[in-house]
């Protein structure tokens, strides 16, 4: 007996070939037992019993659409404070390099994550995750990274994962002290790098509340030869790694990042072509972050046509942070994806799903829906996938299950 059928139904399953990439099944059903999928395909080939026979809760879908639970593989959504009025300035024509070499940026958000205990982090990001979660996100990745301290950046990530313990959704956790360089190191960038490898990465592991170390590398940030000391010791202490790239200026990041074997790299508007060549090489995910572009006001777009060309897997996230993208919405990243980079309605799908998954190095689970794999699916009441890329902010899924468990 299955602890639920779910039937009357069209599937999405993000698990197709290369002629149909989002594995569409029409009139389908889908099996759930133990919190894994058993069955999905067709209706007409379950097995010919009665319903009531093959499961204990059925459920009609009502000729909905069922995709994976949406993954959303790049947040800093843990963090205290509001930035507004950095937005307000760049309105009135500062730019993100003005207002950080200010003190304002990342730096702000640092002060007020700094000054607040686990459990007021954690009572300012429910709420965020919550929208989230409200638009189909069923697993997410939350960074560090505005602590920038021992002490500050192990509670952003026990409040990361507080929040998987109170929603029930999956939060893998990334270090992302390498974000920017504290005032108590200004001037003095290595030694905090030496700080990080010594103290900070070792205290993170025995706490046990990291899954990967991350770095912005960048002219405001850190260099490729400091960022290679980070990923060095992560590597070596067997985590895995991820990068910001190429955002704001070419420093060679994809290539980088792609030659640490990492997750993925971030951002890269500015990435090269022989980036994007070592990413293909090593299976290094290119995320996107449309809600970031957006907000900064960005013209240099992401090399979408080049990672098509080499076979780069293209992921989508929505970056939910207080200064450069302020997003707590998935779906919406998709509209962006298609209208502001030009990726396809397949390639924005599978980028919150299958790719986004990957970006995570959870692909062998989640990410499709496919025998074997958790049960995390959306049901929507929908005519087409392609309805939650044409609408603008997506719509809310009729039913949402994690591991097999209606949120």
């Amino acid at each position: 007996m299955w602890d639920k059928l779910i039937k009357n139904i069209h599937i999405s399953s993000m698990a197709g070939s290369n002629d149909s990439a989002t594995g569409n099944i029409k009139n389908a059903a889908l099996g759930i037992k133990d919190g894994d999928i058993v069955y999905i395909g067709p209706e007409s080939n379950l097995p010919k019993k009665p319903l009531d026979q093959l499961s204990n809760c059925i459920i009609d879908g009502e000729e909905g659409w069922a995709l994976p639970g949406f993954i959303d593989c790049h947040t800093h959504l843990v963090y205290a404070g509001n930035r507004s009025g950095e937005f307000k300035a760049r309105l009135d024509g500062a730019s993100y390099e003005d207002i950080a070499k200010a003190g304002g940026g990342i730096l702000a958000t640092v002060k007020a994550t700094r000054a607040a205990s686990e459990e007021e982090l954690i009572e300012q990001s429910l709420p965020r995750l919550q929208a989230l979660i409200q638009s189909g996100v069923t697993t997410i990745e939350i960074k560090s990274g505005y602590g920038l301290t021992l002490e500050d950046e192990i509670k952003m990530l026990k409040a990361a994962i507080q929040l998987e313990a109170t929603t029930g959704i999956t939060v893998t956790t990334t270090l992302l002290a390498a974000h920017s360089i504290p005032p108590e190191y200004k001037d003095r960038a290595d030694a905090y790098i030496d700080h990080i490898c010594a103290e900070i990465i070792p205290a993170a592991l025995e706490a046990e509340c990291v899954d990967a170390v991350d770095a912005f590398c960048e002219g405001i940030a850190f260099s490729p030869e400091q960022v290679k000391r980070v990923f060095a010791y992560a590597k070596a202490e067997g985590l895995d790694v991820k990068l910001h790239a190429d955002q704001l200026s070419d420093l060679g990041g994809g290539a980088l990042a792609a030659d640490y074997n990492a997750l993925s790299a971030d951002h890269i508007e500015y990435a090269s072509l022989e980036s994007i060549k070592a990413m293909a090489e090593k299976n290094t995910v290119a995320t996107l972050l449309p809600g970031a572009f957006y907000n900064l006001k960005e013209t240099q777009t992401p090399p979408v046509k080049h990672l098509r060309e080499y076979g780069v897997p293209i992921a989508l996230a929505t970056d939910c942070n207080p200064g450069s993208s302020p997003v707590m919405n998935i779906q919406l990243m998709l509209h962006m994806g298609c209208t502001l980079f030009g990726l396809t309605v397949d390639e924005a799908l599978l980028g919150i799903t299958k790719n986004a998954a990957l970006a995570l190095g959870m692909d062998e689970t989640h990410g499709s829906l496919e025998v074997g794999k958790v049960a995390d699916i959306n049901l929507f009441k929908i005519t087409d996938p392609a309805d939650l890329v044409y609408n603008i902010g997506g719509i809310e899924p009729q039913m949402t299950f994690k591991d097999g468990i209606q949120l």
